[in-house]
This record gives C-alpha cells, structure tokens and sequence, in this order.
C-alpha cells in the first residue's frame, strides 16, 4: 500500500500477496533520481534467510522495513531481518547500509499493539531510521 501511494498519490485497500519491481522517476533537489522499488511482502511460509531473500538483499541500495502498528508478529520479526540485511550488505564494504523502519497504520490507532516508543528504540538499537504512518 506505501509503494502504491508513494508512485501514485492513491491508496488502494486490497492487496494480494504478490511481489512486483515497480520503476518511478522523482526530481529531488533539481535532480532526477530513478528509484526501482523491489516491493516484496512479508509471508508465514517465507524461508527467514532463503536464496530468495538473498537475492533481493543483494539487488538493493537501501531498505524500508513495514511493519503494521497493528500487528506484533511484524514488528517482532524485524530485528532478525534487520541482522540478515547487515550481515550480507555490511559485511561485503565498510559502508553502512541504508535501512528505516515504518511503523504502517497509524490511523489505526484504536488496534494499536505496537508503541511508537518500540519502534523508535528498535530504530535507535539498531541503527536505522524510523517513522510512522497511515
């Protein structure tokens, strides 16, 4: 739902559990950046550290990391994600690799499950960005 607000200003209530690479040009700055979205969504059968997820750790720059505020099994898994990312992309270069952490549903706020204050300090202990939205 971020990727497709994000490339088209709308929101769309319904997804199916499917991965797409979306492309979408944005000037920033003055200048054009092209971003390739990899949006990938968060599935009970998905291996936790399979090839697949390898695969698209390695295609990546940088990471944004939703989980829904809602939701507690989503927000528990990211510490371990978080590590798999590091210990792929970190341990290939010196560099710190770009990651942020988006606490999703916001306006949900009646079902909250998750405190802001838990994600921050997960941002801050791992080292990553963090923000909520609706």
């Amino acid at each position: 739902a971020l990727t497709v607000r994000f490339l088209t200003r709308r929101f769309i209530g319904e997804y199916g559990d499917m991965e797409f690479i979306y492309s979408h040009n944005l000037t920033v700055d003055g200048r054009e950046i092209l971003f390739h979205i990899w949006d990938v969504p968060n599935s009970q059968e998905q291996a936790e550290e399979g090839s697949s997820e390898e695969k698209r750790i390695q295609w990546a720059d940088s990471f944004v990391l939703v989980y829904s505020i809602c939701d507690r099994a989503s927000f528990n898994i990211l510490p371990l994600k978080i590590q798999f990312i590091k210990a792929a992309k970190e341990g290939q270069s010196q560099e710190k690799v770009p990651i942020v952490i988006v606490g999703n549903k916001r306006d949900l706020h009646h079902q909250r499950v998750v405190s802001s204050e838990e994600g921050r300090l997960l941002a801050l202990s791992l080292d990553c960005g963090f923000y909520e939205v609706s």
